[in-house]
């Protein structure tokens, strides 16, 4: 989306947890950026029905507690600009989404830009 000033909208990630591992990190699955709460918990929700038929039975039952129940909370929390989670836990694994909100900033066209020395001097990580 294209932008040419500072919009409000929600940063939305899923996140994948070993639960036997309590030296584990949590570990990023996904990102999404939403505009408006009905979009955040959107996202939530078509992840929570597509996975659902995989899920273990209480699993199922947690994920669909939130789409009949606890959804609308998470809608009138998001309206409120109010940062939520939503997580289940299947066999050893916790997956939860968390929604927060913030500030889009518009980010300047680099076509046709030249950039400063310094972005040159950049090197992404390796990994460990």
């Amino acid at each position: 989306m294209l932008m040419d000033k500072p919009q409000r909208g929600f940063w939305c990630e899923c996140w994948t947890q070993n639960v036997n591992d309590e030296a584990g990190r949590p570990a990023l699955r996904a990102s999404f950026d939403a505009y408006s709460a009905p979009q955040a918990d959107r996202w939530v929700a078509v992840a929570l029905r597509t996975i659902s038929p995989a899920l273990d039975p209480d699993a199922s039952d947690e994920a669909w507690a939130w789409l009949y129940d606890g959804r609308i909370d998470t809608r009138r929390a998001l309206l409120r600009m109010e940062p939520c989670t939503v997580s289940v836990t299947h066999a050893s694994s916790r997956i939860t989404w968390t929604i927060r909100p913030v500030v889009f900033l518009p980010l300047l066209h680099r076509q046709g830009a030249e950039l400063p020395a310094c972005a040159y001097d950049f090197t992404p990580p390796t990994a460990d």
